[in-house]
């Protein structure tokens, strides 16, 4: 980025008033990280070290440990974990812990092996459980290294370069400059994407792309950001949309505004950038200085320019300004204070204004973000944008196969996919690849992202299928691929996913004979060592356990749908509420992307339950973000503890709901609003409702036999017939009260000769 056009101080990092030295933080491709390592190895030779870390006996580490030594069956300590609110951003002690769950307490009441468990964790957390490798640090002293610090090398390491025995903070106090070489997932997509792109025919520098591309910026503003480095959180998207960018300092403020204090000034700066208000300069001298962002002082650089502008500071005391700001340090603030306001009156600037002045940046200096960082991420955001606006599908099969283990980004990918009508050709043994894979305006889905597959293993089998063709059948299949590549949990989620469907199409006979399949494929491997014959032919016809499939019945449509969720991740062949629709429609149930548009401030939802993750707040209230899926999108909602603890119990992966939410009535805009949820219950709790009154409106009264069948058992509600013939209305009503809920609602919504059904 070139410092000069964006304003960038190199005094920032290091200037001659500097004490301490610099942090380097780098970023690198994560697949090209060990050749830096190599690198610095051979430059630096042997005067180059890891920096140890020592994992500590965290709450639930200490529940695992002490739990196994005190002979604790493993399932009950695990659940017992589970109980301990695990938040990295605010890591709770078990003394703490324990206080907010009642849960704990409850079992601590009723086991005296857990008060016993409880008891010993509280004594042994914090202490130092093992030694391990800074996954980013490292040391590069001027001399030799043993001459600073003790050495470490791990045994079950292979890296060529030993550890420090001083952890990162003692390494620093020994004397030793620290860099973190880290690994940045989103440089390994660029990198991913572009090498797609070759393979067609389209080399681009991604260095040399224009940074004001209108096209980009227009893109940006409709918040549709999945992918994006930086910018695909709901609220980064949320103010993309009302800040319209239109530069690229637009997306280095916002990478810096995004964050706990001065999310506040985002607001202000949209008002001023879009004229809606006048941008406060402060002073007539700071204008230069604060007019790039619309009178708004986001940047740590931006605080240094004013103290060099108005009070004649160098860099280098300009830079200790910024950070006695930073860190709060009342007697050091006060001397600065003094210097900054006597320098400002020596430049001509009154006493009061150059105080009014000091007393308005310091709040901003206390967040305020360091802009080489910002354009630097910002760089990056734009990057991902200029590839994700001109070759969506490859980049988003970089994404994906980025993010093989993640399926609840893969869940986002794919309904992206959904939006850009990009065909999605789904896990397929002889269509598809280890990775994913775009051709034109198809992705092809990847093997190696179905959970248990194993994507060396997969790569094996994809690798005969090249070599050999496809495979023509199950026995095929056996015959060909080695039976190191197909162990039983590879091959349940190859089925599960309906891989195989091509070559044969019930799932349940084939998951059922899994190990008849992996003993076969042996003795096939064995034959082939010994040269003895093949067991099979290519036809499934010669396989006994595969040849009455067709009379064996397949999954019934849950069990196919829960079998491919837990192979997959998300739903891909049918959705578990499309055999809801009808009913969900006739109660005004929306979807959630007809309810987030509309006005409505309250309504009926539905949701499938993708993932659920527990959390505490500050005030030790335990509440959940929950994942579901509906027919039209994915989204996240809030449970709290109320709701959370009465229904804890039914909430399961792979469930269905109907839900009463609620708008936040603070934000007036519809899009990305705050949804509350009032009420949850289980969806079979809707389809069990029987009616009172019903009305079948039908085309020909030579169809009422077919209409008999579904409601001749008595019941509760009295049954109404319209019948159209001649252009003639008739209406019957039955005379006996029939059975008729919402499975017979659904089943004779199917039906061809059915017009309308009321209730």
């Amino acid at each position: 980025i070139d410092p000069i056009k964006f304003d960038l101080i190199f005094e920032r990092f290091l200037n001659p008033d500097r004490i301490s030295m610099p942090d380097f933080d780098i970023d690198f491709c994560e697949e090209k990280r060990d050749k830096v390592f190599d690198y610095l190895k051979k430059k630096y030779g042997k005067g180059v070290a890891h920096i140890i870390t020592f994992g500590k006996l965290k709450p639930r580490m200490a529940f695992r440990d002490i739990g196994r030594v005190l002979g604790l069956p493993y399932g009950y300590v695990d659940k017992l974990c589970k109980m301990i609110p695990f938040d990295p951003s605010r890591p709770l002690t078990l003394e703490q812990a324990i206080a907010q769950e009642p849960r704990i307490k409850r079992e601590e009441s009723k086991d005296v092996r857990v008060k016993k468990l409880v008891e010993i964790s509280k004594k042994l957390e914090g202490l130092n459980r093992n030694m391990a490798t800074h996954a980013a640090g490292v040391v590069i002293p001027e001399e030799k290294l043993a001459e600073f610090v003790p050495l470490y090398k791990d045994p079950s390491s292979n890296s060529l370069l030993p550890s420090t025995q001083f952890d990162m903070y003692a390494s620093e106090n020994a004397g030793l400059v620290k860099f973190d070489l880290l690994g940045l997932k989103t440089l390994t997509v660029i990198n991913k994407t572009l090498q797609i792109l070759k393979k067609i025919n389209i080399d681009i520098d991604i260095h040399k792309i224009k940074l004001d591309d209108k096209n980009i910026f227009e893109f940006l503003g409709t918040g549709n950001t999945v992918g994006l480095f930086q910018l695909e959180s709901a609220g980064m998207r949320e103010a993309l949309v009302k800040m319209k960018p239109n530069k690229f300092e637009d997306i280095i403020a916002l990478v810096a505004l995004y964050r706990p204090g001065p999310m506040a000034n985002i607001p202000i700066y949209n008002q001023c950038k879009h004229g809606e208000k006048e941008p406060d300069y402060l002073h007539e001298k700071l204008k230069k200085i604060l007019e790039p962002t619309y009178g708004v002082i986001i940047y740590q650089e931006q605080v240094m320019r004013i103290a060099q502008e108005l009070s004649g500071f160098s860099a280098g005391e300009a830079d200790i300004l910024r950070k006695a700001m930073g860190k709060k340090k009342r007697a050091e603030l006060e001397k600065q204070k003094e210097r900054f306001v006597n320098g400002a009156v020596k430049n001509g600037i009154s006493k009061d204004v150059a105080t009014f002045i000091f007393g308005k940046i310091e709040p901003f200096a206390e967040y305020g973000f360091n802009k080489s960082h910002a354009a630097a991420y910002a760089l990056i955001a734009y990057q991902t944008a200029y590839l994700k606006t001109y070759y969506p599908n490859e980049f988003i099969a970089a994404s994906m196969s980025n993010e093989l283990s993640n399926t609840d980004k893969l869940s986002e990918f794919y309904e992206e996919l959904k939006r850009l009508n990009i065909k999605i050709q789904r896990p397929c043994i002889n269509k598809c690849f280890p990775e994913f894979v775009p051709e034109k305006d198809v992705l092809f889905y990847a093997l190696g992202a179905i959970k248990n597959v194993g994507f060396d293993a997969i790569s094996e089998v994809v690798k005969e299928r090249k070599l050999n063709g496809e495979f023509k059948s199950i026995s095929d299949f056996i015959n060909r691929v080695n039976p190191k590549s197909i162990n039983k949990l590879q091959l349940e989620g190859l089925v599960k996913a309906g891989a195989f469907d091509k070559i044969f199409k019930n799932r349940k006979t084939l998951y059922d004979n899994i190990p008849n399949i992996i003993q076969n494929s042996k003795t096939i491997y064995e034959n082939k060592v010994h040269n003895q014959s093949s067991l099979f032919s290519d036809d499934n016809n010669t396989i006994p356990y595969l040849m009455d499939a067709t009379k064996s019945k397949d999954w019934i449509n849950e069990e196919f749908l829960s079998k491919e969720f837990e192979a997959i991740g998300f739903y891909m062949s049918d959705h578990p509420l499309k055999q809801y629709e009808h009913i969900l429609k006739n109660h005004k149930v929306k979807t959630f992307s007809e309810f987030e548009g509309s006005s409505d401030s309250e309504s009926f939802i539905s949701g499938t339950v993708m993932s659920i993750k527990e959390k505490k707040t500050s005030k030790g209230n335990s509440f959940a973000i929950i994942k579901f899926s509906d027919l039209s999108k994915i989204f996240e909602l809030f449970l709290f503890s109320e709701i959370l603890e009465k229904n804890r119990p039914y909430l399961k992966e792979g469930k269905s709901f109907l839900l009463t939410v609620l708008k936040d009535k603070e934000n007036q805009d519809n899009r990305f609003k705050r949804i509350n949820v009032r009420k949850i219950s289980p969806i079979e709790d809707l389809t069990k409702k029987n009616y009172s009154k019903v009305l079948i409106e039908i085309d020909k009264s030579y169809n009422l036999d077919n209409l008999y069948k579904l409601i001749n058992e008595k019941g509760n509600s009295t049954i109404k017939i319209s019948i159209l013939e001649d252009n003639k209305n008739y209406l019957f009503e039955l005379k006996d009260k029939r059975k008729f809920d919402n499975k017979i609602f659904s089943m004779l919504n199917k039906e061809h000769y059915i017009k309308k059904i009321s209730v």
